[in-house]
């Protein structure tokens, strides 16, 4: 059986987060318009700079839980290199859907606002009740997606 466009498009964000850095959280996201992929992100350090798996994780030494302390990382967010990965090659995001293997983190959420994504599909919770308040205000349409824990039953 073919899979429905949201559960392809997370079976892709899963495994681009293959790709992330973090000793914390593996985290894939990719940005789609019309059933295309626009891009892709996964979150680790900027490009051409050590990575947290070679420096050690600054937010587990100084004991700083999730959710908190956003700028305490030499990481960007998964959404984040998704939005810049866009911006880099000239191709706007405006009207899309965001794909991401967890649910956006305050700041990412604001980002996504103003670059008008209109839909986030997104598996797993993450701390922050705000943005998911300012995603509700912004009309921002809210799609938890579970399959992949029904698949792992």
């Amino acid at each position: 059986m073919r899979p429905s466009w949201d559960d392809y498009f997370m079976e892709i964000a899963f495994l681009v987060a293959t790709r992330s850095t973090c000793l914390r959280r593996q985290v894939g996201a990719i940005i789609v318009k019309d059933k295309h992929i626009i891009a892709t992100g996964y979150n680790g350090a900027p490009s051409g700079l050590l990575h947290c798996s070679e420096t050690g994780c600054l937010r587990e030494k100084l004991g700083i839980a999730p959710g908190q302390r956003h700028e305490l990382c030499r990481g960007l967010h998964a959404e984040q290199n998704a939005i810049i990965q866009s911006a880099v090659h000239g191709v706007s995001i405006a009207g899309g859907t965001l794909y991401a293997t967890t649910q956006p983190c305050v700041l990412c959420s604001k980002m996504l606002i103003n670059a008008g994504i209109k839909r986030i599909v997104f598996s797993g919770s993450y701390p922050d009740e705000l943005s998911l308040d300012l995603l509700r205000e912004a009309q921002v349409e809210l799609c938890p997606w579970s399959k992949r824990e029904e698949m792992e039953q």
